[in-house]
């Protein structure tokens, strides 16, 4: 009898497929895994191509329907598919994105989870989220998703979902899955570091390319002053080669000068202090790089030698380049061949250096005429007034017209000669201005009066109309009156028939007096040559106007010098306008701090109908201290014949002694004598010291008005002064001021 035993092993051999079917997922996963570890690919640092080889791979080892991988955005508020793998189509997409307020659920599994393995996605509270907008309508039941970790931050997710029958993951297959999330993170640290990379390589051509083709010369030393690297540039200002250069010392090709050694100790110093308190800051180097060289750098002009043995002049930069540690690593030498800007610059300062002996020239020229020429004018000018005056003798009417000629003659001369001397001054940038508040009526009243003659005789109309808010201007009025007076005198000059006309208007910025003529006009080409001095637009011998050509060029310098300026328009027969603009102050002056002043000309309006008898006195005496003996000689004349003692002395050594034994009423002393001897000042204190003389009047003759720290230099000690030459009215006024 045989016994057969029988045993079902259905069971066993299921759980033994079971088994193989694990076994060999486990090592299918694992070929995978080392199949991307060896993938050339990653080496490329090609992120979208990595990406394309790692979903294509997961989706084939774990058997789903589509892999994607998800980044978060830069504000983290959502996720973006950048490569999701469809193995039906076998395309890869992107473009999808999940915005974190939409699914928080799912986010903060994202967070939390090593993997998350949703067998039932559409019914798991970590996914549940997702089913009705994109589960349901992708017939996706399960999905694995494993988080992407980057230097500790979450970054993002890759997605294995399956479509189909519900499906159970394996442990094994969330480790593979989280295992290819590491993969994700490798391509990302892969293709970040290849962008550095090819960036540095790009910036390591530029500067190469920089460095080769920079017209400048550059060199790279190291810290022993050895040369390591050169380019063309530099090469070719020391006339060597690169094999020449390298390992060469810096210093052998530059003429050092004894502070060099200081510079260096400075540069290093700086340095090492800077790298003191980055490091006690707590600082990294390497981020203060760029301000280590801003800040630490030398610029010297040196000579270096050529080959040739010619010195060449160069502007060299050196600067400290730090290594990775921050130390000093290198010096970087900036060399610029300046031969031909120093060659340059002697040209120019030898033209200088002439231009300023020419100007010094010009200055004491303009001085020694200005003494030569007015000394005989005063006697000119003078005697011809002495004549007018008849005090030695009635003249006929031939010889008065004949002395008023000789007159007239020596006012156009002087006038000549002032303006000669002004423009100078204003050149020199010697003139200065005594602002202060004017009344417009006043000075262009005084304007109109003045050359109201002159347009009488040429049958001119002369007209002024005055702007009701233009009442003040703040001005020099000896120059505004001397613009307005030049302004005029042009217009009269070239207008054979009609009007002369001036009109001021208040502006927002200043104030404007625009003078119009109906004369024979400017053409616009000819503008330009208006304001240049000694410049006449009819330049012929026998021009038909005369004049120097100084008085616009005069007028334009000063409005400048009050900050305006003179415009002009013009149309060739039809007349001319010429327009004085004067801004507002900035600072004006308060009325009560104004200084009230006679005005000269005014005065000689006044004196012009009186006689000399109303000024006659009784028992007054003058002493005079005149070094120029035609204007003592005038005075004194004139002193004499109207009733005065007059003492005349040519020096001021005898002034004391003289005043002691003279007790003159009044003094006229020549300001050239102070001027040039500083005894005499003191003379002039000391008399003021005197109880009995501190009132006696003392007026200065001068060759021009004195300036503010002229007078200054006198405190005190002068009352007032007379510009030579000496007009008799001027006199009269003097003698008037103190006499009567």
């Amino acid at each position: 009898m045989q016994v057969v035993s029988a045993k079902d092993i259905t069971e066993h051999n299921q759980a033994q497929e079971a088994l193989r079917i694990r076994e060999n997922s486990r090592r299918k996963q694992s070929q995978t895994l080392v199949q991307l570890a060896r993938s050339k690919t990653f080496q490329q640092g090609n992120l979208n191509a990595v990406l394309r080889e790692i979903t294509e791979t997961a989706a084939q080892t774990l058997l789903v329907e589509r892999v994607g991988v998800w980044l978060y955005n830069e504000e983290r508020s959502k996720i973006e598919c950048i490569n999701l793998y469809n193995v039906k189509t076998k395309e890869h997409t992107f473009g999808n994105s999940l915005l974190k307020t939409d699914f928080p659920a799912y986010f903060q599994a994202l967070e939390e989870e090593r993997t998350i393995a949703a067998d039932d996605a559409r019914n798991d509270p970590k996914t549940q989220e997702l089913s009705e907008s994109y589960f349901s309508v992708l017939g996706i039941t399960s999905i694995l998703d494993a988080p992407i970790w980057l230097e500790g931050h979450l970054v993002g997710v890759v997605c294995h979902e399956h479509i189909g029958e519900g499906r159970q993951w394996t442990l094994e297959e969330e480790s593979f899955a989280g295992s290819i999330a590491d993969f994700v993170t490798l391509a990302i640290e892969a293709s970040e570091r290849n962008v550095v990379q090819e960036a540095l390589r790009q910036s390591e051509a530029q500067f190469r390319a920089i460095f080769e083709r920079s017209s400048i010369g550059i060199g790279l030393i190291d810290m022993k002053g050895q040369i390591v690297d050169t380019n063309l540039a530099l090469c070719e200002i020391l006339g060597c080669s690169r094999e020449d250069l390298y390992g060469k010392r810096f210093t052998d090709y530059i003429s050092i000068e004894r502070e060099d050694l200081k510079l260096y100790k400075r540069l290093m110093s700086g340095i090492r202090t800077e790298l003191k308190r980055t490091s006690r800051d707590g600082l990294q180097p390497s981020k203060h790089q760029k301000q280590l060289v801003e800040r630490h750098r030398i610029e010297i002009e040196r000579r270096c030698y050529h080959q040739n043995g010619n010195l060449l002049w160069t502007h060299i930069s050196v600067s400290v380049i730090p290594g990775s540690n921050g130390e000093p690593e290198f010096f970087l030498a900036m060399i610029e061949d300046i031969t031909e800007r120093k060659q340059t610059e002697l040209k120019l300062r030898a033209s200088q250096e002439a231009a300023e002996a020419a100007s010094r020239a010009k200055t004491e020229f303009l001085a020694t005429m200005s003494h030569e020429l007015r000394t005989p004018l005063n006697a000119i000018m003078g005697l011809s007034q002495l004549l007018q005056q008849e005090i030695v003798g009635f003249l006929n009417e031939k010889q008065n017209e004949y002395v008023s000629c000789i007159y007239s003659s020596g006012e156009h001369l002087l006038a000549v000669i002032n303006d000669i001397l002004d423009l100078s001054k204003v050149e020199a940038g010697k003139e200065e201005l005594l602002l202060s508040s004017l009344s417009v009526a006043d000075i262009c009243n005084y304007a109109i009066w003045t050359v109201r003659d002159r347009a009488s005789e040429k049958g001119l109309q002369l007209t002024h109309e005055i702007d009701l808010e233009a009442d003040i201007c703040i001005a020099d009025e000896r120059r505004i009156k001397q613009m307005l007076l030049n302004l005029l005198t042009n217009a009269i000059k070239f207008t054979p028939a009609g009007e002369v006309s001036l009109v001021v208007k208040k502006v927002p910025q200043g104030i404007t007096f625009t003078v119009s003529d109906t004369g024979i006009g400017i053409d616009s080409s000819q503008f330009q040559f208006l304001f240049e001095p000694f410049k006449q637009l009819d330049s012929r011998l026998n021009r038909q106007y005369e004049g120097t050509g100084l008085g616009l060029a005069l007028t334009r310098k000063l409005a400048r010098l009050h900050g305006g300026d003179v415009t002009v328009t013009s149309t060739v027969g039809k007349g001319s306008q010429f327009t004085l603009f004067l801004p507002n102050p900035e600072h004006p002056r308060n009325e009560e701090d104004e200084i009230d002043e006679i005005d000269e000309t005014e005065e000689e309006a006044n004196f012009t109908s009186s006689s000399s008898s109303s000024v006659i006195p009784t028992n007054k005496t003058i002493l005079l201290v005149e070094e120029e003996e035609n204007t003592a000689t005038v005075l004194q004349d004139y002193l004499h014949t109207i009733g005065y003692q007059v003492k005349w002395i040519d020096n001021g050594n005898d002034f004391l002694k003289q005043v002691q034994n003279f007790q003159p009423d009044l003094v006229f002393f020549d300001f050239q004598l102070v001027k040039k001897d500083v005894h005499i000042w003191n003379l002039l204190k000391i008399l003021r010291k005197e109880p009995y003389r501190q009132h006696l009047p003392i007026v200065m003759t001068t060759f021009s008005e004195p300036l503010e720290e002229e007078i200054a230099m006198l405190p005190g000690s002068a009352n007032d002064y007379l510009v030579k030459p000496i007009r008799i009215v001027q006199l009269e006024s003097i003698l008037m001021r103190y006499f009567s």
